[in-house]
């Protein structure tokens, strides 16, 4: 089962951190996700020190399968962002480091 980390929690996390008011910390949360959004639209691509990088990747069309149906249909291309964490954070999660 995964948990979902929302933008409240962590304005939340901020707020109790911090001792911004519940009202600042959801502003200053928007603020970095917008900021990053920016960054992808703009560069391509969006690396944060110790933690990982994001990079927009262009998907050509190609023809897919409703599973339910097995219907064929065009999936249009499109953009998509995928991530890469860092070694850093890779050696946390398994413990090596």
């Amino acid at each position: 089962m995964s948990n979902t980390l929302t933008r409240a929690a962590i304005a939340e996390q901020v707020q109790k951190t911090l001792g911004f008011s519940f009202t600042e910390s959801t502003e200053l949360v928007d603020s970095l996700v917008e900021e990053m959004c920016i960054a992808l639209e703009k560069n391509g691509s969006l690396k944060i020190s110790s933690f990982g990088t994001f990079t927009v990747n262009q998907k050509s069309q190609r023809i897919g399968r409703n599973p339910k149906t097995k219907e064929e249909a065009i999936i249009s291309p499109r953009k998509v962002v995928s991530f890469y964490t860092s070694n850093i954070l890779t050696d946390d999660i398994n413990g090596t480091k």
